[in-house]
């Protein structure tokens, strides 16, 4: 009978954590919309093409290097000695946080859109899911979460805490993304004679999908962060909740109701409440979210218009800055004098965060100064007129309007 018990305790932690993945996996669908809604007509097939491949590459080097790194499991064994012990729980573990090293190249991907080469970036993603977010995943969450947590919670009182990712995932993600963009320098056209220029986006609508896609699959990205039916909160849900709405009403009101930053507004949001869901307030959680989307509308100007840094869907604000003040704003909400659940410190989280950034833009920095010395990182002005799609797909996004008379 304890047997039997016990086996449907694990079946159903390996169905919560399936739903999970699959729930984090159509995220990735929401990446590919909002990057062909904010780029031309001549460079959606790209979009679409790197999102599905920067997967499915990430897809094999984590399952070979990157999760092993990460938690010390190696899948090279035989089928029958991967579910013996735990019926697969382990295999769909690795498919849910697979999910979340995936994401790292698909931030990258709209920071970079319109100008990048196909394979030198598809060889930076390999790199970054299978080694750098990996280290770093491993020292946070995985098997080498001993020295520094330990470190952090002897000079602090409690070690760092990101429950869902704002920095292990997004601000790693924005982070890496800056050096990119720094390196490949700015669209043709971008900025002429030091004075901006916008380029317009394709597709509001496109934009919009990409971002309900997102929002809806964040909840298991959230949600599913307990990794086991046991561990599941309401609590995360509605924070998850509130910090979105809190994202968009927000946007609505410092930007007058611009379509853009709403949408992606309710992502700055969600990015910013990943770290602390679990251990805030829904009303913390509603202002975490507003200062986030705060922080990304007045950041994304900054950076575009005073540092003059080409980032097509704004993603170093967006996942790099706002995952950074996510991290810091767990050491803030989470006191129980402010109605959290306690268990953190602001110091502990500040330390935390200030090493992923240095992390992150370090060998973010080093993957492309040496893809761009060795093989080159950009399109030629050619390949770059006539879009990514045409030069590098040979196709448009509409066939169909290309044969008309």
């Amino acid at each position: 009978m304890e047997k039997n018990v016990e086996s449907i305790l694990r079946s159903g932690d390996v169905l919560f954590l399936m739903l999970g993945a699959v729930m984090v996996f159509a995220m990735h669908a929401g990446f590919a919309f909002l990057e062909i809604g904010s780029v031309r007509k001549k460079n959606q097939v790209n979009g679409l093409v790197k999102i599905l491949s920067d997967w499915s590459v990430s897809t094999v080097v984590y399952f070979l290097v990157g999760f092993p790194i990460a938690y010390g499991i190696c899948f090279l064994r035989p089928a029958e000695a991967l579910i013996s012990q735990d019926q697969g729980y382990q295999l769909v573990r690795f498919f849910f946080l697979l999910c979340f090293a995936a994401c790292i190249p698909a931030i990258i991907s709209g920071g970079i859109a319109e100008r990048a080469k196909f394979w030198t970036q598809l060889a930076a993603g390999a790199v970054f899911a299978g080694l750098i977010y990996p280290v770093f995943e491993s020292i946070i969450w995985g098997r080498y979460s001993g020295p520094l947590q330990g470190w952090i919670e002897d000079l602090t009182g409690a070690g760092f805490h990101d429950f869902a990712g704002s920095v292990v995932v997004h601000s790693i993600g924005g982070w890496i993304a800056l050096p990119a963009m720094i390196v490949l320098g700015p669209r043709l056209g971008r900025y002429v004679k030091q004075k901006s220029r916008p380029i317009p986006i394709s597709s509001i609508p496109f934009l919009a999908l990409g971002s309900w896609i997102l929002a809806v699959g964040w909840f298991g990205f959230n949600v599913m962060s307990a990794q086991s039916l046991t561990g599941i909160s309401g609590l995360v849900a509605v924070n998850s909740l509130m910090s979105m709405v809190g994202g968009v009403l927000a946007a609505v009101f410092f930007t007058r109701r611009d379509p853009g930053f709403v949408h992606n507004g309710a992502l700055a949001g969600l990015v910013a409440i990943c770290a602390s869901s679990d251990v805030v307030h829904p009303v913390a959680a509603f202002f975490i979210g507003a200062i986030g989307s705060f922080i990304f509308i007045k950041g994304f100007t900054w950076e575009t218009e005073k540092l003059r840094i080409d980032d097509v869907l704004g993603v170093w604000p967006l996942h790099g800055l706002v995952g950074s003040w996510g991290g810091i704003a767990a050491g803030i909400f989470g006191y129980k004098a402010l109605g959290g659940m306690g268990g953190v410190s602001f110091l502990g989280q500040l330390i935390g965060t200030s090493v992923a950034v240095v992390y992150a833009f370090a060998g973010g920095f080093i993957v492309y100064k040496l893809l761009d010395a060795v093989f080159g990182i950009r399109l030629n002005e050619d390949e770059e007129f006539r879009g990514a799609d045409l030069s590098i797909h040979n196709i448009d996004a509409y066939p169909e309007e290309t044969i008309k008379p």
